[in-house]
């Protein structure tokens, strides 16, 4: 039809001309392995990702190539998420925190031609390396000293000039790419066109979700090699909001230090951060001004109500709860506010505040039970399935999906949710994690995220063990706070005054850690490993 909009593709190159021309200025700030602050600019960062662009053309690599990042959050690495997808490659950020044997299957079965790493984390890249099919290895150092039969990243880059971004044409093209980092199973890849990439990085800039802008400072304390840093490097930029990036000082001191003397205004980080953080801030009230920050996004697990409570009614500083996956780019829902909500009490704001929010523009929901899709009456509990321009629609070279994807177009999440009238999602559970007694389900997560409100539990777990009467009991496992003996009737009365009797633990045990996968999720799988044989013997049945 003739009249109709320009086709112009949605590039990363096109949002990348666009930061350059408009916002080159705004600042990059980055902390460097000696705790010194680095101070550049979006304009320089990509003036040096085109220069990278070039350097990694004359290797041989070809459009779609995959180049390898095993770096800490810092402005090489931003780099490296600007240059390699703009040059025509893929950026595949792999999770420093896995394990040599998970690190060597998912360079290998992604086919990362090109490893570019941290001398910092040089001994846990020599863990896996020899095994992988890396042709170069680029090592970014501090000093210009490199290992032998490495090349330095500033050397690589030096003398190749700053050539302009390719026109990748096509939107559709391979951008960038991620595995998962689920508890079973493989890893599985996950691969982000430049159009997913682009509207997810519109979309989390809105203003229903982190509302960027140019007045804003961003600090993703999420890592740049967990599922992209959630779109932040991307969306932080095309709105001219300054960066500031933590390196590898995660501690809660350096952060809240990054905070402060930053003037951040948006952050965000999964719960196992904050939780230090609250810690560290209850441990030095009023030592810091962080009054420039406006909202703090949390996403990775589902978050107590109660630690939303402690920043608030603490500290003056306000969580707004995030929801998504590697297969999701990762953003799905969150949780903003909206019109009528001056009218809710305060224990009603917070509840709302504790669920996993509204899903985001073009991100459609459903959720489904094995007899077909369930009512969103905010009680009626199914499988949570999405769909959208960044959901993925298949894996990475891999028939092993199981059924992951409908036959009409729709990612199963394996997250088993209630979703209210007004579209309102609560992670109930995962449904591998799901205590089903009696033929009913009991979520693990809301007995976890209310145990956690326990004035003495800094940490809790719940699974199912085995009971001869009801098939399955649920199980809490609780970290006490530190100097603190939580009995065990007070707990159970604590849970009391939420939950139904049916859905009241049986039994608790008391441990010093809980496991946690590398992007703080729990390891269920372990503890059911771990408590099976003592609940399945016939000396401790639960009654």
């Amino acid at each position: 039809m003739r009249g109709l909009m320009m086709d112009f593709p949605l590039t990363l190159p096109a949002l990348l001309h666009h930061v350059e021309r408009v916002h080159r200025d705004r600042a990059v700030v980055s902390r460097a392995t000696d705790r010194s602050l680095r101070r550049t600019t979006y304009g320089e960062c990509l003036r040096r990702a085109r220069k990278l662009g070039t350097a990694l053309r004359k290797l041989g690599l070809r459009q779609g190539d995959r180049v390898a990042s095993f770096c800490w959050t810092h402005d090489r690495h931003l780099e490296l998420y600007y240059g390699v997808p703009a040059a025509g490659f893929v950026i595949h950020t792999l999770n420093i925190r896995l394990h040599p044997d998970d690190l060597a299957y998912i360079a290998t079965h992604a086919g990362d031609r090109v490893a570019i790493v941290d001398k910092s984390l040089w001994p846990a890249f020599a863990a896996f390396k020899d095994r992988t099919p890396f042709e170069h290895v680029i090592v970014v150092s501090d000093d210009g000293v490199v290992p032998q039969g490495t090349i330095d990243y500033e050397d690589f880059i030096g003398s190749a000039p700053a050539e302009d971004f390719t026109d990748i044409g096509d939107e559709n093209t391979a951008a960038a790419m991620c595995y998962t980092s689920g508890t079973t199973g493989k890893p599985k890849g996950v691969v982000y066109s430049h159009r997913s990439q682009v509207l997810h990085s519109m979309t989390i800039a809105s203003p229903n979700v982190l509302c960027l802008s140019g007045s804003d400072t961003v600090l993703p304390v999420v890592p740049m090699f967990h599922a992209n840093a959630w779109g932040i490097p991307y969306a932080a930029a095309m709105n001219g909001s300054a960066l500031v990036l933590p390196g590898q000082h995660l501690d809660a001191a350096s952060i809240v230090e990054l905070l402060e003397s930053e003037r951040v205004t948006v952050t965000a980080g999964v719960p196992t951060i904050w939780m230090g953080i609250l810690n560290y801030l209850d441990e030095n009230r009023k030592k810091h001004d962080l009054s420039a920050l406006r909202q703090m996004l949390i996403g990775g697990s589902a978050v107590p109500e109660s630690l939303i409570r402690a920043f608030d009614e603490r500290h003056g500083l306000t969580i707004h709860q995030g929801w998504g996956m590697t297969e999701m780019s990762p953003i799905g829902s969150y949780t903003s506010d909206r019109a009528g909500h001056e009218s809710l009490t305060p224990a009603e704001r917070y509840a709302y505040r504790a669920t996993q929010g509204m899903p985001v523009p073009l991100v459609e929901t459903r959720a489904r039970s094995e007899s077909g899709d369930v009512p969103w009456d905010g009680e009626t509990m199914g499988e949570l399935e999405v769909r959208g321009p960044w959901v993925s629609s298949a894996y990475y070279d891999s028939d092993d999906a199981g059924d992951k994807f409908t036959d009409d177009g729709w990612f199963k999440t394996g997250d088993i949710v209630t979703i209210a009238s007004d579209g309102r999602i609560v992670v109930q559970d995962r449904s591998k994690d799901l205590v089903k007694s009696g033929g009913e389900w009991i979520s693990s997560v809301a007995l976890e995220n209310f145990l956690m409100g326990h004035p003495e539990v800094a940490e809790a777990a719940v699974i199912a063990v085995a009971h001869p009467k009801w098939a399955e009991r649920p199980l809490a496992i609780v970290v006490p706070k530190s100097g603190c003996s939580p009995a065990c009737e007070s707990l159970k009365a604590h849970l009391a005054s939420k939950f139904p009797s049916w859905w009241l633990p049986d039994a608790y045990e008391f441990a010093t850690t809980l496991p946690r996968t590398p992007t703080g999720k729990l390891k269920k799988n372990e503890l059911r490993a771990q408590y099976h044989a003592r609940y399945t013997e016939p000396d401790a049945v639960l009654t």
